[in-house]
């Protein structure tokens, strides 16, 4: 009996364990990536102390009810070449100072806080310096004070350059069932 020589290659010298090897890093290496992305962009959204902040709704909605109760109008134009934010102010209300705050959605690092002055010669007048050109779709929070009270505007606005911003002319959001 003659023996029949057999042909044996190497198992490197085939194609299919090379494409299950292929495969198989190639998923190691996805969620390798996958895991340094989602290190390296953690959502700045989310708020762990949730009750604290579902208690400050009631305080934030009291400020936006006296606003609403002074009759607060506010009127921002933006000038295009110098920044200079000019805000007009109606109501019973007209202090020193405003906090102007512009709020991104989504990227904390382009949020803008503006401190603005009331001027001297029109005292419903208030200035402040934007320090560069803001555009897109933002949360705007005015903040002011009557008598040692906090009121509060707070609207979401698409902002466009020399474009002008009108807060106070819609309802408070959150507060339609609470009896405004």
């Amino acid at each position: 009996m003659s023996a029949q020589p057999q042909h044996t290659t190497r198992w490197y010298k085939n194609v299919w364990p090379w494409i299950i090897i292929g495969m198989l890093s190639t998923s190691v290496v996805l969620s390798i990536n996958l895991i340094r992305i989602a290190v390296d962009n953690q959502d700045t959204l989310v708020n762990d102390n949730y009750y604290e902040a579902g208690k400050g709704i009631n305080r934030s909605l009291d400020r936006e009810r006296l606003a609403r109760d002074l009759k607060i109008r506010a009127q921002a134009h933006v000038d295009e070449l110098t920044g200079e934010l000019s805000l007009r102010l109606s109501g019973a209300s007209l202090p020193e100072h405003l906090e102007l705050s512009l709020f991104s959605p989504t990227q904390p690092e382009k949020d803008r806080h503006i401190r603005l002055t009331r001027s001297v010669s029109e005292p419903d007048r208030y200035i402040g310096q934007l320090p560069e050109v803001i555009e897109g779709r933002r949360f705007v929070e005015l903040l002011g004070e009557q008598e040692g009270h906090t009121w509060r505007l707070f609207e979401e606005e698409n902002i466009a350059p020399g474009g002008v911003l009108m807060l106070g002319d819609e309802a408070i959001p959150g507060a339609e069932d609470l009896g405004q």
